[in-house]
């Protein structure tokens, strides 16, 4: 075996390269989270090369003559002093390791001016190695990195083609300007501006400018905190009836960019039953957590994150996007729900043991916030209405926030009468009820529009009527299902089942739900246990689908004029009319001027 010897500087930078600069995207992140901290209100970045030259220009603070020395040495940083400061961190940067790490492995000039003085520093590097000369320039720093992986081939050899490479540095700028509203992005590739921001703050434009004009028609304004634990969250999520293929959060906590599984799981249950498989909704949420509640100095990317308090984080943000989903501030819910939601955080917990601390997750400590049921039983000290003047989205509706608060929904208390009643204008297909608007006209699934009523109704409901079966056919079952029948016996008469096991592969139903009093029994319980999916835990949820389902108007069914009002009544009413529990979405609206301008009238 060879001697031990000491690595030159040049290498040590390089290996620890290798953990902070995976590709061009992140030498582009921490220069440009540089400009962040440093105060910036404008930052430029500027791709040519295949990527492989960068340049960040900011107007921030810039970096003292007397530091620029230190600044490009490992683990020198002016953003933590000592060890306390490693437990709140409130900067995006705090090792000192990138920039050290970039000179090692590119050709870095930077030119930074403080406003203090009347000359600016030069700094040329190459190989870890500095030469520093004064400059006119203006206020800010300039970062002009040229042939990145130069020295370093087998990187370079692993880069995917320049057109991949340079999609992830767009997605890196698009999701630092929609949580940095107020700072002013420009992004060029080739001379040509792709995207820019003008910084004033109105998060909607700022989406309408990098996604669509029609998202912003489909969102939902998220805004919570909590005084006793210190957290806020706002944002926007899409409703329903808006839906992605690909399951891209834009999460952040505390301003940061980060992966967190804990985050991502609130809000796939916050979504459960509203979206159909493999679709997934647009999220922009911005998590404010007290700084010594949280460790940000757990991965080199600087990406995962673990919390003091699990539960509290995920029932948090499960609760704010369901609230913000539902046309209700005030619902009751019940243990059905409730139990369902405990039940699937546990098992993810349990799936994700070894990507979570377990010093943090506190599942079956009765002492600690339990997920869900405690932000039910107890009360939140929080400000839904009233917001402060900034934030860190910093949100910015086209309708005040009072107006936004009070949309013309009829609360669950609220007599059927004194509702505005829809023109209804007819049924299409004895499927669909079309409606009259002054706005455009409305296409409503009568089928899944009831579905919906059925389901919420149904979950509020402590006791389901049932009926009595004097006659029921006999069912055969694997011996793996009447066991599961016979320990989920309760689950079942919860709502309004009573089932028989006659022996290991057979079974009969004694009662079913009234609603469901004409539904073959056969066709009931096959449709529960086939959609299982292996997870015993979604039993509760399953039985109730299926039982709104079974109970509905059917499609192909003619309904009167008074019977398609009262449908139409009732699923106004629902708390999130977007889609049926299977994730279908239940109506489509087509504006006026759409059908005008195909007809040509608007001319």
């Amino acid at each position: 075996m060879a001697r031990i010897q000491q690595l030159s500087k040049n290498l040590v930078n390089q290996i620890a390269a290798g953990e902070v600069i995976e590709r061009p995207a992140s030498v582009v992140k921490e220069l440009v989270e540089n400009s962040i901290d440093a105060g910036a209100t404008k930052i430029s970045i500027e791709i040519s090369n295949e990527c492989r030259n960068i340049r960040v220009a900011d107007n921030g603070s810039g970096i003292h003559p007397d530091d620029i020395g230190l600044a490009f040495l490992n683990h020198a940083t002016s953003k933590i002093k000592d060890d306390n400061d490693l437990f709140e961190i409130a900067t995006l940067g705090f090792r000192g390791e990138a920039l050290a790490s970039i000179i090692s492995i590119a050709q870095v000039t930077c030119t930074t001016r403080t406003k203090d003085y009347d000359y600016g520093i030069k700094v040329e590097c190459k190989n870890s190695e500095i030469e520093t000369t004064q400059v006119g320039c203006a206020v800010g720093t300039i970062m002009n990195i040229q042939n990145l992986f130069y020295n370093v081939p087998a990187r370079l050899k692993f880069l995917k083609n320049p057109k991949t490479e340079f999609s992830y540095i767009q997605e890196l700028i698009q999701s630092l300007a929609l949580v940095n509203a107020n700072i002013a992005f420009e992004l060029k590739k080739d001379d040509k501006i792709v995207l820019k921001t003008n910084g004033l703050g109105n998060l909607q434009n700022i989406i309408k400018d990098i996604y669509t004009k029609d998202l912003a028609t489909h969102l939902k304004e998220v805004y919570r905190t909590d005084e006793i634990s210190g957290l806020k969250i706002s944002g926007y999520v899409s409703t329903p009836d808006y839906v992605r293929s690909s399951k891209k959060y834009n999460i952040y906590v505390n301003s940061r960019i980060v992966k967190c599984l804990i985050f991502q799981k609130a809000i796939d249950t916050a979504y459960k039953n509203l979206l159909s498989k493999g679709k997934y909704p647009f999220v922009i949420l911005n998590l404010e957590i007290p700084l010594n509640d949280i460790d940000v100095n757990v991965h080199p990317t600087k990406k995962e994150v673990r919390y003091k308090n699990t539960n509290q984080i995920f029932s948090f943000i499960y609760m704010s996007i369901d609230r913000a989903l539902s046309n209700f501030s005030d619902k009751s819910q019940t243990n059905v729900t409730t139990n369902t939601n405990i039940t699937s955080f546990q098992s993810f917990v349990e799936k994700n043991s070894d990507k979570l601390s377990s010093n943090d997750t506190y599942i079956n400590d009765m002492n600690v916030i339990n997920p869900i049921r405690d932000v039910f039983m107890k009360p939140v000290q929080e400000n839904n209405i009233s917001k402060p003047k900034t934030n860190k989205l910093n949100l910015k509706t086209e309708t005040e926030t009072a107006n936004f608060r009070q949309q013309s929904f009829v609360t669950p208390n609220e007599d059927l009468e004194t509702e505005k009643s829809d023109k209804i204008i007819g049924q299409y297909k004895k499927t669909y009820i079309l409606i009259e608007t002054e706005e455009g006209l409305e296409i409503v699934d009568q089928h899944i529009a009831d579905e919906r009523y059925i389901y919420e109704k149904l979950k509020t409901q402590k006791e389901i009527a049932s009926q009595m079966l004097f006659l029921s056919d006999v069912i055969e079952v694997s011996p793996t299902e009447a066991q599961l029948i016979k320990e989920n016996k309760e689950k079942f008469e919860h709502f309004g089942f009573e089932i028989e096991v006659l022996n290991d592969k057979e079974v009969t139903f004694k009662k079913v739900p009234q609603l469901l009093s004409k539904v073959n029994t056969k066709e009931i319980l096959s449709d529960i246990l086939e959609n299982l999916d292996g997870n015993i835990a979604n039993l509760e949820e399953r039985i109730l689908i299926t039982t709104s389902c079974k109970a509905a108007v059917k499609a192909n069914q003619e309904l009167s004029l008074f019977q398609m009002e009262e449908l139409i009544k009732k699923w106004r009413k629902c708390e999130k009319p977007y889609t049926c529990p299977h994730g279908r979405p239940i109506s489509k609206f087509i504006e006026h001027k759409k059908l005008a301008g195909f007809f040509e009238r608007n001319k």
